[in-house]
């Protein structure tokens, strides 16, 4: 039988061997990511809502919520706003100077079975298909013909969320008075800026 000092160093061996438990049993035991993980847009128009969908598309919300929680979108404006289809952000400075990321393209996601219907959020992308990175857009209107089985080139637009507050904003946008800009259609001519974009749930100053 064990004399007692035996037994103490026994049990302060489990003790030190629970608190280093590998990481991999650490992240096992973490809470799992929230799967509809809501931003908030601050904008001179007001507020915007929205919530994403990380399960149906993951690398999307992910590439998204990294630039929101970098402060990329800060500072940036809604550069288009077309009545009757889309309003665009996440590539303009208010004077027109554009905003680039070092991130890489994403792989897109339209076959996630999310439409672009009123409401819905998508990433903008070049004529070749995974070439999202910052730019999104708000759908003003069912805009069905962006999807995967509807668009020409096979590929579509990545629906990755909904807006769930602040649809008025969204039309007051689209409603803005516009120019054409540096090769950009519908650009407003009063700035609608993002004056603030974060993680709703992020601790906030």
């Amino acid at each position: 039988m064990p004399d007692r000092s035996t037994v103490r160093g026994i049990l302060m061996l489990a003790v030190l061997c629970g608190a280093c438990r590998p990481p991999q049993q650490q992240e096992q035991q973490a809470a799992p990511p929230d799967p509809h993980p809501v931003v908030v847009l601050e904008t001179t128009q007001g507020r915007i809502v929205m919530e994403l969908d990380r399960e149906k598309a993951p690398v999307t919300v992910a590439n998204f919520l990294a630039h929101v929680r970098a402060g990329f979108y800060d500072g940036l404006i809604f550069h288009r706003a077309e009545p009757g289809f889309v309003v665009q952000a996440g590539y303009y400075t208010p004077d027109g100077r554009q905003a680039r990321s070092s991130a890489d393209p994403i792989m897109n996601e339209s076959e996630n079975g999310l439409s672009n219907l009123r409401g819905t959020v998508a990433m903008a992308r070049t004529d070749y298909p995974h070439s999202a990175t910052t730019q999104f857009f708000v759908n003003l209107v069912d805009n069905q013909k962006l999807d995967r089985d509807q668009y020409a080139d096979g590929w579509g637009y990545a629906v990755f969320g909904r807006v769930t507050e602040g649809m008025d904003v969204v039309d007051a946008i689209a409603q803005a008075p516009t120019t054409r800009r540096i090769r950009e259609n519908y650009w407003p001519v009063e700035p609608v800026v993002i004056t603030r974009a974060f993680v709703q749930g992020d601790d906030q100053p």
